[in-house]
């Protein structure tokens, strides 16, 4: 039998009561310790702001890299072709918009070589659109004289419309002409900003008045023409540099 000193063993003891306590944890520094840097967020509050970052850029509001003359970018002309946009097309006619405004040398039936939505009839004389890009000539490798291409273009009623160049010219007419704006299928938000305008409001209760509710079928001769002073006024507001809110119904 082996005999330890009695200082061993308090000294086995005493290591053997400190080994069975867990060591402290440092701790963190404190997230307001630098008043410069904003607190960090959880991965559930970074998603639910991320729609609201994504809203402001749905809708892009200048050039494409490169594009000549201005317009937007492709992949967004694509979507924006595909279907109907009214609210959108009141945003991109916006006064201050760099995208390029051209006019009807003729009329021209409507039609859409990009396979989207297009309106039946005509796009009148004088009409405005918005160029949306260039379409080279398909000529199947022939050379013709005067063949310079043509254009997608957006017309103030939301549709995209396909025309030559020689349909187009950038010289503004004395009175430019519009495809009518139907109010009713604008977004709420853009309803209730337009009717801020004095003039869009007058123009719409004079509508309301005059078709007692009625949208399409057979209505009365001054109901055509209250809903046509409604479109004009606000296509007439936009123009003057008024503006509406981010479609919610966009590309």
């Amino acid at each position: 039998m082996t005999i330890r000193p009695l200082g061993f063993v308090i000294l086995v003891l005493s290591a053997n009561a400190c080994g069975g306590s867990p060591a402290p944890q440092a701790h963190a520094p404190e997230a307001a310790s630098d008043p410069g840097k904003a607190p960090a967020q959880s991965p559930e509050s970074t998603a639910s702001e991320a729609p609201e970052a994504e809203t402001t850029a749905e809708i892009p509001i200048t050039c494409a890299k490169g594009s000549d003359p201005c317009t937007p970018p492709g992949a967004f002309v694509n979507k924006l072709c595909s279907g109907s946009y009214p609210g959108v097309a009141l945003y991109l006619f916006a006064k201050d918009t760099p995208f390029v405004r051209s006019y009807l040398t003729r009329r021209t039936e409507a039609w859409n070589a990009s396979g989207g939505v297009s309106e039946t009839g005509f796009v009148e004389f004088d009409e405005e659109v918005l160029i949306l890009r260039s379409r080279k000539a398909d000529l199947g490798g022939m050379q013709v004289s005067g063949a310079g291409g043509g254009y997608d273009a957006l017309r103030w009623s939301g549709t995209c419309v396909t025309l030559d160049a020689n349909e187009l010219t950038r010289n503004k007419p004395p009175a430019a002409k519009n495809a009518k704006v139907e109010f009713r299928f604008l977004d709420d938000a853009i309803k209730d900003a337009l009717r801020e305008n004095e003039t869009v409001n007058a123009a719409y209760l004079a509508r309301k008045k005059e078709c007692k509710g009625a949208t399409s079928g057979d209505v009365s001769l001054a109901c055509v023409k209250a809903d046509e002073a409604l479109s004009r006024a606000i296509v007439s507001y936009v123009r003057d540099g008024g503006t509406v809110p981010m479609p919610t119904n966009r590309p």
